[in-house]
């Protein structure tokens, strides 16, 4: 089951690795494309490599963001020269062409901040190289994402490793509230597995309120992994199953084994029925309702607490 759990976590964070990767190409020799977005007024641009097709980078901007752009121009008839800077705390992209009738072409040149990249040198993050400074300035990584891993004690990220949170949107505010919530993951790659999955600080607050304070990091994965949520650990309270390990909770959701499911068999005259018990029974295909049919044949209990073993029938 834990070799499973580890699958869903590396299926949810490879597309990110393979996002970064792909905006990860050499920045020298950048053309761009603007066009409409389908994003109400937002503006389209693509940067590709020169001597490629490949798509490196491609989002919607508000026109605001575009600084220098002169969107009257960008937008009317005939052909006009057009310039813009897309300016990040990483670094900036320097882009100048033409165009009219919303579609502009040229080429861009691009720069490192220095101030950010010495941050990170004081950080003891190596120096990034033109690949990946084009990463950071084209994801947006932050200065306060930098700053918040430090205050929490991290090791040094690699450059990847900030260009992976920030795909995922970890924050500063979301590394504080994890804290807050009594979380604080013991590696990079724990944080990333949270924040892939969403887990959240809410989550993890529905678990406490039912007695789960102190749930080991992987075992939150785990349940996250398989959309346990407080609410169906609170259905088995209900019935007489509290504080359920966080294996037995991966069992049950993995086959299919609801509170609904077992209160059926209470109905039926089996009240405690060990979680195992459940889990063969779930696993055999028995049903409540094919064990009240039996009861209704003869008025019998037709199993025992024993999965399988059917009780003689008095004659």
């Amino acid at each position: 089951m834990s070799r499973l759990i580890a699958m869903f976590a590396a299926l949810a964070l490879s597309t990110i690795t393979l996002s970064s990767a792909c905006i990860a190409a050499p920045a020298s020799g950048l053309s761009f494309t603007l066009e409409p977005s389908t994003k109400g007024d937002h503006i389209r641009a693509t940067f590709r490599k020169i001597d490629r097709e490949t798509n490196n980078w491609s989002t919607s901007f508000a026109p605001a963001e575009l600084a220098g752009l002169d969107v009257a121009r960008f937008r009317a008839a005939g052909t006009h020269p057009i310039s813009f800077a897309i300016v990040r705390e990483a670094g900036r992209v320097d882009c100048a062409g033409t165009g009219g009738n919303s579609l502009a072409r040229g080429s861009c040149q691009m720069t490192p901040d220095a101030a950010f990249i010495r941050l990170l040198e004081q950080r003891g993050i190596p120096r990034p190289t033109e690949e990946q400074a084009y990463g950071l300035i084209s994801l947006n990584v932050r200065r306060e994402l930098v700053d918040a891993l430090a205050a929490a004690r991290y090791p040094a990220p690699r450059v990847n490793d900030l260009m992976s949170l920030t795909a995922l949107g970890v924050t500063r505010t979301y590394i504080s509230e994890l804290a807050r919530a009594g979380y604080r993951p013991q590696s990079l790659d724990t944080l990333l597995q949270f924040k892939a999955l969403n887990i959240t600080p809410d989550y993890i607050r529905g678990f406490v309120r039912l007695g789960y304070s102190n749930l080991p990091a992987s075992e939150l994965i785990q349940l996250k992994a398989l959309n346990i949520t407080a609410d169906f650990v609170a259905g088995f309270e209900r019935i007489g199953y509290g504080r359920l390990p966080a294996s037995q909770l991966v069992q049950l959701q993995a086959l299919g084994v609801t509170p609904d499911y077992v209160a059926g068999f209470q109905r039926a005259g089996y009240r405690n029925l060990p979680v195992s018990k459940l889990i063969e029974l779930k696993a055999l295909g028995v049903t409540p309702q094919f064990v009240r049919a039996m009861q209704a044949d003869d008025g019998s209990m037709p199993f025992s607490e024993e999965v399988g073993r059917r009780r003689p029938r008095s004659r």
